[in-house]
C-alpha cells in the first residue's frame, strides 16, 4: 500500500529538509509554493511608514509518495529538520493513496514509486 506524506514548512528550511530527505534515500518529491496559516493568523508589518495586515504567510507544501512502512520515518525526518521551535514551523499529515500509476511505463501501485 501506498501514503503520500505532505508537509507545509517554512520556505527557508526547505532546502535542510531536502537534504535530510536525500541522505534518508526518498527518490522523489513534489514541492510547490504556497500561502496561508495557522494559529499565527498573519501579521502586520510596515513599508514606508504605513503599516498593513499580512493575511497569508508563505509556506512551501512538500508531497512526497512512499511506501506505507516509510511515511511515519520521512515524516519524522521533515519534522526534525524542519523545525526551529517558533510558532509558524508547519504542519504534517499522512494519507493513504489508492492507486499511483507511472505514466510512461504504466507501473502501478508501489512499483510506480
Amino acid at each position: 500500500m501506498l501514503h503520500m506524506v505532505t508537509a507545509v514548512i517554512k520556505p527557508h528550511m526547505l532546502e535542510s529538509v531536502k537534504d535530510a530527505l536525500r541522505g534518508a534515500g526518498v527518490a522523489g518529491l513534489t514541492v510547490t509554493e504556497v500561502k496561508g496559516f495557522g494559529r499565527q493568523g498573519g501579521h502586520t508589518e510596515t513599508y514606508r511608514g504605513a503599516e498593513y495586515q499580512i493575511d497569508f504567510v508563505p509556506k512551501v507544501k512538500i508531497e512526497i509518495l512512499c511506501e506505507t512502512g516509510e511515511a511515519e520515518k520521512i515524516a519524522e525526518l521533515i519534522a526534525t529538520s524542519a523545525r526551529t521551535g517558533k510558532i509558524g514551523d508547519g504542519k504534517i499529515w499522512i494519507a493513504p493513496v489508492d492507486r499511483a500509476v507511472r505514466i510512461r511505463t504504466g507501473e502501478m501501485g508501489v512499483d510506480a514509486v
